[in-house]
């Protein structure tokens, strides 16, 4: 990989953390890695583009950073269902009764207000509100508490199914995920469907339910990747636009709920499962929708590595 112009400037900005997180992301070679931010002037998200269009990475987006501790709860009731991330401080206040009794109580509560983070805090508990009683626990417990966020699903008929990750007890734990299903069939029956879609969700982590529900700025960006890789291959460009387009239902395959392999049989996508199913339902079944909460996702890491500052700052690369 060629060396950086103007080195001392990019040595200062691009820290050996960085280029470990890239590596991370993407599986590439850490000078590989350091030669994408130099190009890119440390954006990671264009680092990882300039990366596939060398062909030396497979990753489509950013990895998850996870940082904040505590909980995700999920409740259902009828055909409404909520998901809610409280966090702590560190992960031995997320193992507290009085913890889980309240982020117990938030998923309660998010089923008779909404998914609307301010009137959850405001909505009251007896002669408390949310807000208060979370106040109330942070004092008992000697640690900063707060609800990040909440999302709902909600069906005119049907099932909302749900999963938790890594529970803790009933309904919490370190990742939840509702799924809707809209259906007039058996409710008992779409409720395990359902919780098996939840299941394939917390583990294929899609973006959509189908391509219609695609950003377009993704689809745009990923056809942008696919063509100046097979530019830079040398490929006529008649050929380039049949071999974009054969990428991008490959890509839906990976990003598209219904379009992914099954997970409890990959021979058969969602969409084929599905339609198997409702014979067994008692009726057709259309996904409306789903969400996945994984704790912390998006929340920057606070930690400092000194050692790998100093190292970057020297140019020397601190070995993973």
């Amino acid at each position: 990989s060629r060396p950086l112009s103007n080195g001392l400037t990019k040595m200062t900005q691009i820290t050996a953390q960085m280029v470990k997180d890239l590596r991370e992301m993407t599986g590439a070679g850490m000078m590989d890695c350091k030669a994408a931010l130099g190009e890119t002037s440390g954006n990671v998200d264009a680092a990882v583009d300039w990366l596939r269009k060398k062909g030396l990475s497979k990753a489509a987006k950013k990895a998850d950073r996870v940082a904040a501790e505590g909980l995700v709860g999920v409740a259902v009731k009828g055909t409404k269902g909520v998901v809610v991330e409280v966090n702590s401080e560190t992960d031995f206040v997320a193992r507290n009764d009085l913890f889980q009794g309240l982020v117990k109580m938030i998923a309660d509560v998010a089923l008779d207000v909404g998914a609307d983070v301010e009137k959850i805090k405001a909505a009251k508990v007896g002669s408390k509100t949310i807000a208060d009683l979370v106040t109330e626990t942070v004092a008992k417990v000697g640690e900063n508490m707060t609800l990040r966020r909440a999302a709902e699903i909600k069906l005119g008929q049907g099932a909302v199914g749900t999963y938790i990750h890594n529970a803790v007890i009933d309904n919490l734990g370190k990742m939840g995920v509702l799924v809707g299903l809209e259906s007039t069939g058996k409710a008992d029956e779409l409720a395990a469907l359902g919780r098996q879609l939840a299941m394939h969700v917390a583990s294929s982590n899609p973006l959509a339910v189908d391509p219609s529900g695609l950003d377009p700025a993704v689809v745009t960006r990923e056809k942008d990747v696919l063509a100046d890789k097979f530019k830079q291959q040398g490929k006529p460009a008649n050929m380039i636009e049949k071999i974009v387009e054969s990428g991008i239902k490959t890509f839906y395959k990976e990003v598209c709920l219904l379009e992914q392999p099954f997970i409890f049989d990959d021979k058969k996508s969602v969409a084929q499962a599905l339609k198997e199913a409702e014979g067994k339902v008692g009726g057709p079944i259309k996904v409306t929708g789903f969400v996945r909460y994984k704790l912390g996702e998006g929340v920057e890491k606070q930690e400092s590595d000194f050692a790998a500052e100093v190292a970057a700052a020297s140019g020397v690369t601190k070995p993973n």
